[in-house]
C-alpha cells in the first residue's frame, strides 16, 4: 500500500490541497475529514454568501446617483439570489468534486489519537502524512451578559432570510463593515459600536465612516460594557442603545481542538509552521488555523505551497504581497506593508480620474496611497478606496511581488478612462 495523506477540514483551503496535490501526484492515497459542510464557511457563510448579498444594494445605490438610470431593491429576491450561490446549503457537489479527484471523503468529528492516528467517530485511521486545515471559528469578546444571549454571529448574518427592524454591529472589522452597510441597505436601523478598520490605514476608516453616516448608519467610537435581552447594550461612554438584533463581528479564533497528543506549537493566533508550513515531522498546517492572514485567498495559496512540499519539494512561502478587499460601498483595497520607518508615500484622489466623471454624478470619493522603499525603488503597500478596487489594485500585489521598479511602474500604459490610472498619477508624485 502507497502512502497516505490525510487531511482533516474539507473548506476551501482542505479542498485546494487536494487538488493541488493529486496534481502533483496522481497515486497518493488522499483522504479529507469533514465535519460540517464540504466546501466550508467560506462557500457557505462568509465570502460567497456575503459578496452575493451585497452585489444587488450596490448596484441600486449606483443607479441612484447614475443620471438615466434607476432600480428597486427587493429583499426577498436578494436573499433567494444568496440561496442559490449557496446551494441552499447542500454540498452534495462538492462530494462529487472530491470523487472526481480521487479524493476520499469521511464526514464526521476527528481527532489525533496519537502519533500517525487519527480517529473519526470512534473509526483509527493511519496516516503518513497530515494536513491540518481546520479553519476558525467566530470569536467572542468579554462583554458582560453576551453568553446568555440570542445573538447572532457573521454566519447567522449571512444566513438569514429576514431584515430586522434595527441592528448593532458590534465590531467594525471587514466582516461587520460589509453586513452593516448591507443590512442598513436592505431596510435595518444600523448601529456599528466600535473603531471602523482599525488594521487599515486610518483615512480609509475615516472615509467609510463618512459614507456611513451619509447613509444613515451610526458609528459609535466606544466599547459595549455590557448586553441584556431586548436587545439593550450599555457602551463605555456611559450610552446604551437597544435594538432587535445584535451581531457579533469581532474576529476569529483558531480550530486546534482534537490535535493534543501532536508535539505542535499553539500560539493565540494558531499553529505555528515554519515558511514551508511544516508544523513537525510529517504534519503540515494552512489556512485560517495558522493564524498568518485569515483569507480564503492565502489559505489557497498556502495549499498549493504545502502540497508541493508533501509531494516531496522544498517550496517557501512568501507573504510580501498579501492582497485584501473589503467589499463595502466603496471598496477598500490593500496590499503589501504600508506603514514603516524609511517609507516614502504618494496619494491620488481616485474621484480626480477621468473615469469617475463616467461613472457616477455626484462623483464620490476615494483615493489611492503608494508606499514605496526609496532606497531600492520598489513598491512596498499600497491602499486604494474606490469603485472595484479589489480589481484594479492587482497590477500592484504583482509589481510588490515582482519588485518592478518606480521608474517602470511610471512608463507603463495605464487603459483611459480606468481608475487604474490612479496608479500612474500616485506612482508619478512619490518623492524618489
Amino acid at each position: 500500500m502507497g502512502e497516505r495523506v490525510i487531511v482533516l477540514g474539507a473548506g476551501s483551503t482542505g479542498e485546494a490541497f487536494c487538488a493541488a496535490l493529486r496534481r502533483l501526484d496522481s497515486e497518493v492515497s488522499i483522504t479529507i475529514v469533514e465535519r460540517a459542510l464540504v466546501g466550508g464557511e467560506c462557500t457557505y457563510y462568509a465570502c460567497m454568501p456575503s459578496k452575493t448579498l451585497l452585489r444587488a444594494p450596490e448596484l441600486v445605490a449606483a443607479a441612484a446617483i447614475a443620471p438615466g438610470a434607476s432600480a428597486t431593491l427587493d429583499p426577498t429576491q436578494v436573499f433567494s439570489w444568496r440561496d442559490q450561490v449557496v446551494d441552499n446549503w447542500d454540498d452534495s457537489g462538492q462530494e462529487s468534486w472530491l470523487a472526481e479527484r480521487k479524493v476520499e471523503l469521511l464526514r464526521g468529528v476527528a481527532r489525533v489519537a496519537r502519533a500517525g492516528v487519527v480517529e473519526v467517530d470512534g473509526e483509527e485511521l493511519e496516516y503518513d502524512k497530515l494536513v491540518i486545515a481546520t479553519g476558525s471559528r467566530p470569536a467572542l469578546p468579554p462583554v458582560a451578559g453576551l453568553a446568555g444571549l440570542d445573538f447572532w454571529t457573521t454566519n447567522d448574518a449571512t444566513s438569514a432570510h429576514e431584515v430586522p427592524e434595527s441592528l448593532i454591529v458590534l465590531g467594525g472589522g471587514a466582516a461587520g463593515v460589509e453586513l452593516a452597510q448591507l443590512y442598513a441597505r436592505l431596510g435595518a436601523r444600523v448601529t456599528v459600536v466600535g473603531r471602523l478598520l482599525p488594521k487599515i490605514d486610518p483615512a480609509a476608516g475615516e472615509l467609510l465612516a463618512d459614507v456611513f453616516r451619509e447613509e444613515g448608519i451610526e458609528v459609535r467610537a466606544a466599547r459595549v460594557e455590557s448586553v441584556e435581552a431586548g436587545i439593550r447594550a450599555v457602551l463605555s461612554d456611559g450610552s446604551s442603545l437597544e435594538a432587535e438584533r445584535l451581531l457579533v463581528a469581532t474576529g476569529r479564533q483558531p480550530n486546534v481542538e482534537g490535535l493534543e497528543p501532536l508535539e505542535l506549537t499553539i500560539g493565540h493566533s494558531g499553529i505555528e509552521v515554519d515558511e514551508y508550513l511544516q508544523a513537525a515531522e510529517g504534519i503540515w498546517a494552512i489556512g485560517d488555523v495558522t493564524g498568518v492572514a485569515l483569507f480564503t485567498h492565502v489559505g489557497k495559496y498556502q495549499a498549493r505551497v504545502c502540497a508541493a512540499n508533501v509531494a516531496g519539494g522544498r517550496v517557501p512561502a512568501d507573504y510580501r504581497a498579501i492582497p485584501a478587499a473589503v467589499f463595502t460601498d466603496p471598496q477598500i483595497a490593500t496590499v503589501g506593508k504600508t506603514d514603516g520607518e524609511g517609507l516614502v508615500c504618494a496619494e491620488w484622489q481616485v474621484d480626480r480620474t477621468a473615469r469617475a466623471s463616467t461613472f457616477e454624478r455626484p462623483k464620490r470619493p476615494g483615493f489611492l496611497k503608494l508606499f514605496a522603499d526609496p532606497k531600492r525603488r520598489v513598491l512596498v503597500g499600497a491602499v486604494a478606496v474606490g469603485p472595484e478596487s479589489g480589481e484594479w489594485l492587482q497590477q500592484l500585489t504583482l509589481a510588490i511581488r515582482a519588485e518592478v521598479s518606480i521608474d517602470v511602474l511610471r512608463d507603463t500604459i495605464q487603459p483611459y478612462p480606468t481608475f487604474s490610472e490612479a496608479v500612474f498619477f500616485a506612482a508619478r508624485d512619490l518623492p524618489l
